[in-house]
């Protein structure tokens, strides 16, 4: 379950950035929430935030979507 939500940020975040094998998605347990950490490479950052914070916001809201089917909450932090 959390493996595909998992999956489903580095699908996303793949999809946007100019060098997909760089991209690295970690996985923080909490108690009550997970956080997802997605690192990519300096020139990728711009596409991964989009403008003023579009793109990021978006890929969080559909990663809050997708948890909220499991019942769980979700936060993605976008690390430089």
């Amino acid at each position: 379950m959390s493996d595909s939500l998992k999956q489903l940020v580095e699908l996303m975040a793949k999809a946007l950035v100019d060098h997909p094998e760089n991209v690295e998605v970690s996985e923080v347990e909490g108690e009550q929430t997970t956080v997802y950490e997605l690192k990519v490479v300096k020139e990728d950052l711009g596409k991964i935030i989009g403008k003023e914070g579009r793109t990021a916001r978006s890929l969080r809201t559909i990663l809050s979507a997708s948890a909220a089917k499991f019942k769980k909450r979700c936060v993605l932090e976008i690390l430089e």
